[in-house]
């Protein structure tokens, strides 16, 4: 079992930064892919970031590159996504993930074992 615990949500205007958190327990981490999704209102839960652990690659949706990064603590088992420039259509509750996976990368949200609970980002024009 993994536990996934999003923080850092919150109101900004377009443009701005948030840096949204997920703390990790439960199991030895270095083997998981961590993901970050967001959902926005009536809308598919789409892929937005993801971070191996044991090695620290990365991925990011195309609509995000070079907007947002994430990365890892391993001292804090926790897990950053750094949000700038950000836009109003970056609205949407964003939740971590994780999937035993290695050194393996997925988008799919049907690949992810674990999710947190979700934090509302609100970006106003």
């Amino acid at each position: 079992q993994v536990q996934l615990v999003e923080s850092g949500g919150g109101l900004v205007q377009a443009g701005g930064s948030l840096r949204l958190s997920c703390a990790a327990s439960g199991r030895t981490l270095n083997t998981y892919t961590m993901a970050w999704f967001r959902q926005a209102p009536g809308k598919e839960r789409e892929f937005v970031a993801a971070l191996t652990w044991r090695v620290g690659s990365t991925a990011y949706a195309d609509s995000v590159k070079g907007r947002f990064t994430t990365s890892r603590d391993n001292a804090k088992n926790t897990v950053y996504l750094q949000m700038n420039s950000l836009k109003p259509e970056d609205t949407a509750v964003y939740y971590c993930a994780a999937g035993l996976y290695y050194t393996v990368i997925f988008h799919a949200k049907e690949r992810y074992n674990y999710w947190g609970q979700g934090t509302q980002v609100t970006v106003s024009s």
